[in-house]
């Protein structure tokens, strides 16, 4: 006679079946909403006008205000045997084509020949009282390094130059763009056809726009 065998039934291999499609699901569910998102809701791609700096008084200004014009951004020193030259120059292009369509903006920096020793304030009534300047004059920045101003090292990657020494000039377009670039030495008069050139171009669009 063949010994009785007891068969027990499998308690748990169901619950644990159908956790594990769960799981399964889960994870199929998250892989799928990751796809979608890098295909979706790609981060946006900055430009110039979407960085934030500060003033000489330390106040945050959103860049974004500028959006819209051309717009020439300069590194600036207050003892540089530059500094006479430029700021002559730059006041005169404000003044000619800004400040609807056009501005300049002065960065300050004290990291070439230490030639921006200055507070930020101190730089500002230097260059109001000195070369009568009505752009604007930011908080003295790093432009070389790790602590490097966002905004600025924005324009050294798109341009692929680094500022060699002060006054260094970037055109940037209304989109926040590097146009071009020009280096100290070189006379406001290589500047002003391709500023000219872009204020055309903002004009033309406005009045397509109406």
């Amino acid at each position: 006679m063949e010994p009785l065998t007891t068969t027990y039934p499998l308690k748990y291999s169901v619950p644990k079946a159908r956790v594990f499609v769960v799981f399964l699901s889960m994870v199929l569910c998250t892989a799928i909403l990751c796809l979608l998102q890098l295909r979706f809701f790609k981060p946006k791609i900055k430009d110039f006008y979407s960085f934030e700096v500060m003033d000489s008084r330390g106040r945050i200004v959103s860049l974004e205000k500028y959006r819209g014009k051309a717009t020439l951004v300069v590194n600036v020193a207050s003892y540089c045997q530059y500094t006479d030259k430029n700021y002559i120059a730059l006041q005169e292009l404000h003044r000619e084509f800004g400040p609807s369509h056009f501005t300049v903006l002065a960065f300050p920096c004290n990291q070439f020949g230490e030639s921006e020793p200055s507070s930020s304030q101190e730089i500002e009534s230097f260059a109001k009282g000195n070369y009568g300047v009505t752009f604007p004059v930011f908080r003295k920045i790093k432009i070389l390094g790790s602590e490097a101003e966002p905004a600025f090292k924005f324009l050294i990657d798109s341009s692929k130059k680094e500022p060699r020494w002060n006054f260094w000039k970037y055109l940037v377009s209304p989109e926040g763009k590097v146009v071009k670039f020009w280096r100290p030495e070189e006379p406001i008069e290589s500047i002003k056809p391709e500023v000219a050139s872009l204020i055309r171009q903002i004009i033309m669009k406005k009045r397509e726009d109406l």
